[in-house]
């Protein structure tokens, strides 16, 4: 999953500086343990002052999900730029879909251990997931198309947000959105257009 390239000198050094800090928090992390590892520790080893990492990370946990903030921004642009007549949940579903591809790799095994072994860290994930299912239900209501209630909103972002934390978790991840996206498809439909 790419995030997108900073343009100017000033945005590509302050991203190339986050990217440093996060690196090495989590090899740091990986290597010595999350609670074995303190903010000062994660600093002096990316050269950068306390305060500069602060400014990039608002916290330790965040440290662990830089690409927070790109995941919650995908979410909403797979709604909000997807063209008027096509159709909402298959969208939904697409997007979910890579952000489990790219959480179920290979290589992320290591960090899901880490949270996993951290309860810091599980309950920064599942806030997490909170504010990025109350950020997906917003792009749902303002987007283009049938209108809902706030409520079904607020559910359809919900549903989507645990599906991807199910698949994520299962054994075969395709297979258990398989199985969820058709609920969360009938329970859209269900719903039908807001009445004013």
């Amino acid at each position: 999953m790419t995030v997108p390239t900073p343009t100017g000198r000033r945005e590509r050094k302050k991203a190339a500086t986050r990217q440093k800090i996060a690196d090495t928090a989590l090899r740091l992390f990986l290597e010595r343990g999350y609670d074995a590892v303190g903010i000062r520790e994660v600093a002096a080893e990316a050269d950068v002052a306390v305060t500069t990492l602060f400014s990039h990370f608002a916290s330790k946990e965040a440290l662990v999900f830089e690409q927070d903030a790109d995941f919650e921004r995908r979410l909403a642009e797979a709604v909000t730029g997807r063209a008027p007549d096509e159709p909402l949940v298959p969208v939904l579903r697409r997007e979910v879909e890579a952000l489990v591809r790219h959480c179920t790799a290979d290589e992320a095994a290591p960090l899901w251990h880490l949270i996993d072994s951290s309860p810091a860290l599980r309950q920064y994930e599942a806030s997490m997931r909170l504010r990025h299912a109350e950020s997906l239900a917003l792009a749902v209501a303002a987007a283009p198309g049938e209108p809902r209630t706030t409520t079904a909103c607020r559910a359809l972002a919900r549903f989507a947000i645990d599906a991807y934390a199910l698949a994520r978790d299962a054994d075969d991840p395709r297979a258990a959105l398989d199985e969820v996206f058709p609920m969360i498809e009938a329970a859209w439909a269900a719903t039908g257009p807001a009445r004013s």
